[in-house]
């Protein structure tokens, strides 16, 4: 497959950011979302009947998915008779389909300003709290036939370069990059989250990518055929992401949704986030 280019600059991806969180904003209901669901259809979320049999939902950013599910199992060995379901994508997308009256318990965001839309929307009941932050890298195939070594190299014009879009965080978090380089990426495709951007660097479909370094991290350790690696670069650091959780206010059950917002961030629960990257709010 290939990609079609769309050289857009910064300054326009900007704007589109904005154009879009607008549009989230303005959005009343009705049909899907389109989101990155691993789970089944909301309503058979709500499915369970047993006195003793409880589900909790849990909406979180894509790049949680490994650590979240980890502290999920250990979550249901410690609670017998919970169920943990993961609804996983980018976090705009998250909050939109919440606004739209998708069911869950528990919102955990890759960025703090998706984290106050929800709360602006009235759709979290407590002050979020941050419990991790994270960083990007750059995302290249084992053998970066593109040659690729620092941040400006993705201004290459024969280098395929994929970037998270405008409206999710990692999309936000490039542009902050670029500024800080003062670079202009034009990526050939912009996705709607970070295991897209992946997705397409392991594919062969692009030459480079921005993601998490926990990202990186997650695919380097997931097998012989995590045919990627990342490489570091100084800006980054003037884009650290702070994530945070929240409980919602139509949590099912708020004592249960309060009981796993504890697990991710106590001791135990922050040493497995550390683990894959990463690093302390």
């Amino acid at each position: 497959m290939s990609i079609t280019p769309t050289p857009t600059s910064y300054a326009v991806r900007s704007a589109i950011a904005v154009a879009s969180l607008l549009l989230v904003a303005g959005c009343g209901g009705g049909g899907g979302s389109g989101g990155q669901d691993s789970t089944d259809s909301p309503a058979a979320q709500s499915s369970s009947t047993s006195a003793t049999s409880r589900t909790l939902t849990v909406f979180a950013a894509a790049s949680l998915q490994k650590s979240f599910e980890q502290i999920g199992k250990e979550f249901e060995r410690a609670h017998p008779g919970v169920t943990v379901r993961f609804s996983f994508g980018g976090s705009s997308g998250l909050v939109a389909q919440l606004s739209e009256g998708a069911p869950a318990d528990i919102l955990a965001t890759a960025n703090e300003s998706t984290m106050k839309k929800a709360v602006a929307d009235g759709l979290v009941t407590d002050e979020p709290t941050p419990f991790v932050s994270n960083t990007l890298q750059i995302v290249v195939p084992k053998d970066n036939r593109a040659g690729i070594q620092s941040l400006t190299d993705l201004t290459k014009r024969e280098a395929k370069v994929v970037l998270c879009a405008p409206a999710v965080p990692c999309g936000a978090a490039a542009i902050s990059v670029e500024k800080a380089a003062g670079i202009d990426i034009k990526p050939v495709s912009e996705e709607q989250s970070v295991t897209d951007v992946v997705g397409k660097v392991r594919s062969g479909e692009a030459d480079a990518g921005l993601v998490y370094v926990t990202d990186v991290r997650a695919t380097e350790n997931s097998g012989a055929d995590a045919e990627v690696t990342g490489i570091d670069f100084a800006e980054a650091t003037s884009a650290t992401n702070i994530y945070p959780i929240a409980p919602l206010k139509d949590a099912t059950d708020a004592s249960l949704a309060g009981e796993f917002l504890t697990a991710i961030t106590n001791a135990e629960g922050q040493k497995v986030l550390q683990a894959a990257g990463f690093a302390a709010p």
